[in-house]
């Protein structure tokens, strides 16, 4: 039996009939391998599907039709281009699903009474993202050549019942993963793939669960781990992990390799290149990650690795936008203590409002959270009860690791601080 290989093809590299195409071409570079892939949504297929489930919990049906049009017509735009030939299956096997979504939301908006908690339809209607890309790829490869077996993410991936961000059951879910995928590595021909959805998994109701947002990564990262594969390969629209976002910096450099342990720094605090869940089985089996661009196969990109010692030539940049700064004070001045912070904490938790940077001073605590209208105000309300709260909307958060003095004048020239943070390697500035 070969040595499999895993690949995750995240929406950009998806999101118009040429994406497609360069797909296939990369994978027929590696003709000789069996290579089980992981393909996310297409491009904005998952903001779409937002803005959908938006509508959908709203009860406002005309906006919520415009937009289910809107993604289907995406959808079979791309198909039309990639398939000419209309009696072709694809075109009847995209449209049951978009018939299963529309039978979800329609069922839904007909008896409110049936309507769960917004993460629970999350994962019930933004997990379709990926079963419509799934579909038109593994049939796209089909039908250039590449024998494509398509799994479903629902039947291999096992998690408990949180919605949104669910927790892998490694012991079901390798079980699963290898009943199904190691009789195919036993059977499949050289150049076959596997291919699965990202994001998505299944609780033990067999409802649909989501690994968080972006998780495609980890989808990669965990199926790597079950099937004790030595490498896994995420192609991405940037040639590896740079020192900043493009859309932002000028001319940001490339990091040819990184540590794992930098790898998980990064995705914690915010780098979008890779998932923050991802690295820690890599690390714990020694798998190597390789960030690639799909745009530029052939080049070297980032390889993410155990290293023992590592320089840094430059300081790494990371922002978060739209953020809110919140500052919680006792009402009567007194001191904040352990006490204080417990209930703080309880109630963070309580709304999953991930503390992006916190401080806290003798009678006052910060913290900086991302702005999720969805839960904001009741997070602000409850608090409101014991504390006095302050708080700035529309700041940003950035992290920059092995900082230098010119980075962080570099960010602060002309503005206001709010908040500074500074540990050995890393310093966080909150603002204006």
């Amino acid at each position: 039996m070969m040595e499999l290989k895993v690949f995750k093809f995240g929406g950009a590299s998806v999101n118009s009939a040429a994406g497609f195409h360069n797909v296939f071409r990369i994978l027929k570079k590696y003709k000789g391998s069996q290579i089980m892939t992981v393909v996310s949504a297409l491009g904005k297929t998952t903001n779409a599907l937002e803005i959908l489930l938006k509508h959908y919990l709203d009860n406002d049906p005309v906006p919520l039709i415009e937009s289910f049009r809107a993604i289907r017509d995406v959808h079979f735009s791309i198909i039309g281009e990639l398939f000419p030939d209309e009696t072709h299956p694809v075109y009847g096997e995209t449209e049951s699903l978009f018939d299963q979504l529309r039978g979800y939301v329609r069922k839904g908006h007909l008896y409110d009474k049936i309507k769960r908690s917004y993460d629970f339809e999350y994962d019930q209607i933004v997990s379709y993202g990926e079963l419509f890309s799934s579909c038109i790829l593994s049939n796209y490869l089909n039908s250039k050549g590449i024998a494509c077996s398509l799994f479903d993410a629902r039947e291999l991936i096992m998690t408990d019942h949180t919605h949104r961000d669910a927790k892998v059951d490694w012991d079901k879910t390798a079980a699963k993963v290898n009943s199904a995928i190691l009789p195919w590595l036993a059977g499949a021909l050289p150049g076959s793939i596997a291919l699965t959805q990202g994001f998505i998994g299944s609780d033990p109701s067999n409802n649909t669960t989501t690994l968080g947002r972006e998780g495609s990564d980890y989808t990669a990262a965990i199926l790597a781990y079950v099937l004790k594969t030595s490498e896994v390969t995420i192609w991405k629209d940037v040639p590896g992990v740079l020192n900043a976002d493009p859309k932002w910096f000028r001319n940001p450099k490339k990091l040819p390799t990184v540590s794992y342990r930098e790898a998980i720094e990064l995705a914690y605090f915010g780098a979008s290149v890779i998932h923050p869940k991802t690295i820690r089985p890599l690390e714990n089996a020694g798998i190597r990650l390789f960030v690639k661009s799909f745009e530029k196969p052939g080049a070297a990109g980032t390889l993410i690795t155990n290293i023992d010692h590592w320089d840094i030539k430059f300081p790494i940049y990371i922002r978060k936008q739209n953020q809110v700064l919140i500052s919680i004070s006792p009402r009567d001045f007194s001191f904040i203590v352990e006490e204080n912070l417990s209930q703080i904490f309880t109630v963070l938790a309580k709304y999953r409002a991930r503390a992006n940077v916190m401080q806290n001073s003798a009678i006052s605590f910060s913290v900086c959270l991302d702005r999720n209208e969805q839960v904001l105000s009741e997070l602000i309300e409850e608090l409101s009860l014991d504390y006095e709260i302050r708080y700035n909307y529309n700041v940003e958060l950035f992290t920059v690791r092995h900082y230098t003095p010119s980075a962080i004048r570099r960010l602060t020239k002309g503005r206001p601080v709010l908040l500074e943070q500074k540990t050995r390697h890393t310093v966080h500035l909150v603002v204006k």
